[in-house]
Protein backbone atom coordinates (compact mmCIF):
# COMPACT_ATOMS: atom_id res chain seq x y z
CA UNK A 1 0.00 0.00 0.00
CA UNK A 2 1.33 3.41 -1.00
CA UNK A 3 1.33 6.14 1.65
CA UNK A 4 1.71 9.92 1.61
CA UNK A 5 5.35 10.96 1.92
CA UNK A 6 6.63 7.67 0.53
CA UNK A 7 9.34 7.52 -2.15
CA UNK A 8 8.13 5.54 -5.20
CA UNK A 9 9.13 4.82 -8.77
CA UNK A 10 6.95 3.67 -11.63
CA UNK A 11 7.37 -0.01 -12.46
CA UNK A 12 8.82 0.79 -15.91
CA UNK A 13 11.45 3.15 -14.44
CA UNK A 14 11.76 6.91 -14.44
CA UNK A 15 12.57 9.34 -11.67
CA UNK A 16 11.98 8.67 -7.98
CA UNK A 17 8.83 10.50 -6.89
CA UNK A 18 7.44 11.57 -3.52
CA UNK A 19 3.75 10.85 -2.94
CA UNK A 20 2.00 14.11 -2.00
CA UNK A 21 -1.60 12.90 -1.80
CA UNK A 22 -3.88 9.99 -2.67
CA UNK A 23 -7.33 10.28 -4.22
CA UNK A 24 -8.86 6.78 -3.92
CA UNK A 25 -12.01 7.70 -5.87
CA UNK A 26 -10.03 8.44 -9.08
CA UNK A 27 -8.24 6.09 -11.51
CA UNK A 28 -5.09 8.24 -11.56
CA UNK A 29 -5.07 8.51 -7.80
CA UNK A 30 -1.46 9.12 -6.77
CA UNK A 31 -0.34 12.76 -6.79
CA UNK A 32 3.44 12.87 -6.91
CA UNK A 33 6.29 15.34 -7.14
CA UNK A 34 9.85 14.89 -8.43
CA UNK A 35 12.87 16.89 -9.58
CA UNK A 36 14.42 16.19 -12.97
CA UNK A 37 18.11 16.29 -13.91
CA UNK A 38 17.87 20.05 -14.64
CA UNK A 39 16.41 20.87 -11.21
CA UNK A 40 12.86 21.39 -12.48
CA UNK A 41 10.23 20.36 -9.94
CA UNK A 42 7.26 18.60 -11.54
CA UNK A 43 3.95 17.34 -10.18
CA UNK A 44 1.85 14.61 -11.76
CA UNK A 45 -0.92 12.10 -11.21
CA UNK A 46 -0.46 8.40 -11.81
CA UNK A 47 -2.21 5.13 -11.00
CA UNK A 48 -0.90 3.84 -7.67
CA UNK A 49 -0.76 0.33 -9.16
CA UNK A 50 2.13 1.57 -11.36
CA UNK A 51 4.28 2.41 -8.31
CA UNK A 52 6.94 0.34 -6.63
CA UNK A 53 8.40 1.21 -3.25
CA UNK A 54 11.90 2.66 -3.07
CA UNK A 55 13.68 1.46 0.07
Amino acid sequence: MIQIGQQVQQTFGGPVKTVLDLEPELIENGITQWTDEFGTVSTGKFMDTQFQNIH
